[in-house]
């Protein structure tokens, strides 16, 4: 298909994981590291992040992803405060069962969005290039916030594609009016966070680390990461509750970002879907709780 982005191609063994990262920019490419087998490499060159000399803005748009594993397809989106490497309390374990692939979405990390390039409004088409570049014509789908306008407008652009679909922290872009004026009453819990308030305390390694992944973002706007871009359609909620897609939403009880209330109303509305809560999690149960969320989303993939 002549309009998706291209495949470029770097392989990291499983072992290495979390010591190898893979660079790669510029071209009308996919960037990609896989997990399996020996190391190879296919870059363009290594990113030097500094803030005082950011790198240039590609001419063509790269998508950059990960691939890790064996057996059925699961991708992982990551939310506005991440990139690819948010998911490292997740792929070391979901890779013993699944072939794991995780993406730095556009304008994040090392997937730079073009000058006046489309951003958020070419999220679907995007997730389905990249399925389609590797072959992969059913999957598994986890979002997280931001992510999840991306795997829930795919879910209900091509219901057919997907086979299961988990949403955490995030509405996925969906709103309407019952949606919008539950948004307007949530309670304040807090000023807007990517954590509980008392998870610095707890993890401040992890809170830190978080902090670090967040700045390889060199691209961000301030728009708000749960709401639909503007040139996007509200996904059709309706397309995915007919096909009988398995979805599971997850809350965290002290979410300042996607109001619980806000979440909780849109699962009421998929009939069929499931709904888990983290009383200690704010807005990044995967990260702040990623024990507890990695075997409750594990039991929902295998059920």
């Amino acid at each position: 298909m002549s309009n998706l982005p291209h495949v470029q191609q770097a392989q990291i063994a499983r072992r290495d994981f979390v010591q190898r990262v893979a660079l790669a920019g510029g071209g009308l490419a996919f960037a990609g590291a896989a997990g399996c087998g020996a190391a190879e490499t296919g870059l363009l060159g290594a990113v030097q992040l500094a803030e005082e000399t950011p790198p240039a803005v590609p001419a063509e748009f790269t998508l950059f992803y990960e691939d890790y594993g064996e057996g059925a397809p699961l991708v992982f989106a990551h939310g506005a405060g991440g990139t690819h490497m948010s998911w490292w309390r997740q792929i070391p374990t979901f890779s013993q069962e699944f072939r794991c692939i995780t993406y730095a979405q556009r304008g994040y990390g090392f997937s730079p969005d073009v000058p006046q390039g489309p951003g958020r409004g070419a999220f679907v088409e995007d997730l389905r290039g990249l399925l389609d570049t590797l072959g992969i014509e059913r999957a598994s789908l986890i979002g997280q916030s931001m992510g999840g306008r991306s795997v829930l407008g795919f879910a209900a652009a091509y219901p057919e594609r997907v086979e299961a679909l988990v949403l955490s922290g995030t509405t996925g872009g969906y709103r309407d009016e019952e949606l919008d004026a539950l948004r307007a009453a949530a309670p304040d819990l807090g000023s807007r966070s990517a954590f509980a308030a008392s998870y610095a305390e707890r993890d401040p390694e992890g809170a830190f680390l978080y902090r670090m992944v967040s700045r390889t973002n060199q691209y961000l706007d301030e728009t708000d990461d749960d709401e639909p871009a503007v040139e996007t359609p509200i996904p059709d909620i309706g397309r995915i509750v007919e096909a009988g897609v398995r979805t599971l939403f997850l809350v965290g009880e002290r979410d300042t970002v996607a109001p619980p209330t806000v979440t909780k109303a849109l699962q009421a509305k998929m009939t069929g879907s499931t709904l888990v809560t983290f009383p200690e999690s704010g807005h990044s149960p995967y990260w702040e709780v990623h024990e507890e969320f990695n075997r409750v989303v594990l039991d929902f993939l295998r059920a």
